[in-house]
């Protein structure tokens, strides 16, 4: 739910539409119980007769509100620029960027508060009740929303730049990748256990039955704590079938459970409760949501509409720089204890390799007829190389770099180009093999 609020554009204009309103009755409040003089106090800013704050509460009211509808057109059209230069997924980017909410709960928060004091302004008689201290708050409201406004039309300028929106999925996902490894479900393995990843566990497991998916939708988080809380309480082994951002079809198997006895249907359904699935992926738990999202702006700007290798280059630069942390990097345990050091539930793990080909599978496919793009892909893997500490990482570097190599003499006619690609092709190989030969001398 907060993924949801925190990328709408309606959550911070209404917080700032309320406070404007709690504002306005403050301020008329303190009009009347201050019974403040506006021909002594405010002369010198504005005509305080209540015919003079109508206007320039209606000025500004009306000024605002023609402001606030540019604003959100120019909104529009940056989401329609973005979905079809970066690709649709990234505009969920635009639509949680604090600026353009601010800029827009400001507008429309300003253009509230003047209704609001502009209803308290009446004549009764011979007396009139201008609320001099809430007009003139107005007025400064009027001079921010000029300053709002620029910020605005150089803020709209800068987000659609490709390096912007590259650099703001990247920093999220380094952020998130912080935040998932290790993940949390249940406690790590005692030290002397093995924590090798376990081999998938049969159909016709001895005692198993099923927790079904009650709909379909993408995995976009596992409430671990009940699930644990669950397994432990009755005595359960759980198999998780499914991680954080994979598809899943309605009536399909969730987890495969150990039990003693047939499920219970209705702890079947509260433990199917744990698994929030919903119509699109999030990168709530979801590792890979935003190397996916790198990876679809570099092959939409390799695409011969866009046909922007150095859009794609920097996509493979941050994707590198998230590779190498990954190598130093512990990534958690299939096998989840409770706290009493009993098995719970055996995950699928998420691995080294599997990021890696996420990561540049496509771009390699995608880019393997540009020079340019194959050539950054050698050199990142270099230096990715340079990081790797397990058989696992050089494994998969080594398997990305044979691919690229053999697309590479496949598909590029220059045979200067292709000297060019196996050059850098053969300092990867010689990169992991010095590699280990430093590990092997420093033990």
């Amino acid at each position: 739910m907060w993924e949801l609020v925190r990328t709408s554009l309606w959550f911070t204009p209404a917080l700032m539409v309320s406070s404007a309103i709690v504002l306005s009755v403050a301020l008329v409040t303190a009009d009347e119980m201050l019974d403040v003089d506006p021909h002594d106090v405010f002369a010198f800013v504005y005509n305080v007769g209540p015919d003079g704050a109508r206007e320039v509460l209606s000025t500004i009211a009306g000024s605002i509100m023609t402001v606030a509808g540019v604003a959100f057109s120019v909104t529009i059209v940056a989401l329609t620029l973005a979905s079809s230069q970066f690709g649709p997924h990234v505009l969920r980017n635009f639509m949680k960027d604090k600026g353009n909410q601010f800029v827009l709960g400001t507008f429309i928060a300003t253009f509230i508060y003047c209704l609001l004091v502009l209803r308290t302004i009446h004549t009764v008689g011979d007396s009139d009740f201008v609320p001099a201290i809430a007009v003139t708050f107005a007025m400064v409201l009027a001079i921010v929303n000029v300053g709002v406004l620029i910020f605005f039309v150089h803020h709209i300028s800068v987000a659609i730049q490709a390096d912007t929106v590259i650099s703001s999925i990247f920093h999220e996902l380094v952020e998130d990748l912080h935040r998932l490894f290790p993940e949390e479900l249940g406690e790590e393995p005692p030290e002397n256990e093995n924590n090798a990843a376990p081999q998938p566990i049969p159909e016709d497991w001895p005692q198993a039955d099923y927790v079904n998916a009650p709909r379909s939708g993408y995995l976009q988080a596992i409430d671990s704590e009940n699930l644990m809380e669950t397994a432990r309480k009755h005595d359960l082994l759980l198999y998780l079938r499914y991680r954080p951002g994979d598809y899943i079809a309605a009536g399909s198997s969730l987890a495969t459970v150990r039990c003693g006895e047939k499920l219970d249907r209705h702890l079947a359904e509260s433990m199917a409760k744990s698994f929030i699935v919903g119509s699109q992926r999030t990168p709530e738990q979801d590792a890979e949501f935003g190397i996916h999202q790198l990876v679809e702006v570099a092959v939409r700007a390799l695409s011969p509409s866009i046909n922007s290798p150095y859009t794609a280059i920097t996509c493979v630069d941050r994707l590198g720089s998230v590779l190498c942390f990954l190598t130093r990097s512990e990534f958690p345990s299939s096998c989840r204890y409770d706290d009493d050091g009993q098995l719970r539930v055996i995950a699928r793990p998420m691995t080294f390799s599997g990021i890696t080909n996420a990561a540049f599978d496509q771009i390699r496919q995608y880019g393997r007829t540009s020079v340019a793009v194959t050539v950054r892909l050698l050199e990142t893997l270099r230096r990715v190389a340079a990081e790797t500490r397990t058989s696992e990482q050089k494994h998969a570097i080594g398997r990305q770099a044979d691919m690229i190599a053999r697309g590479a003499r496949e598909s590029l006619p220059e045979k200067n180009d292709v000297e060019d690609v196996q050059q850098r092709y053969q300092t990867v190989l010689d990169t992991l093999k010095s590699h280990d030969l430093a590990v092997a001398v420093s033990r």
